[in-house]
């Protein structure tokens, strides 16, 4: 009974180790965002009211 519980517990260790390296063996400076997302973040114009965006064209009638 003790060697399935010592099992149990190292696989649990395993298992968290597992996750704490995936969480944590990123790059240096954090992760690569993309353009649209900062440019989001600077303000920069809604780019909806553009021709052919879904906010101009109507839906089609039946």
């Amino acid at each position: 009974m003790g060697l399935i519980l010592l099992e149990a517990l190292a696989a649990g260790l395993v298992f968290i180790l597992i996750i704490w390296w995936t969480m944590f063996s990123g790059r240096k400076k954090g992760e690569l965002h993309d353009e649209d997302d900062a440019d989001a973040h600077r303000g920069t114009p809604d780019t909806s009211d553009r021709p052919g965006s879904a906010k101009n064209n109507p839906p089609p009638r039946p």
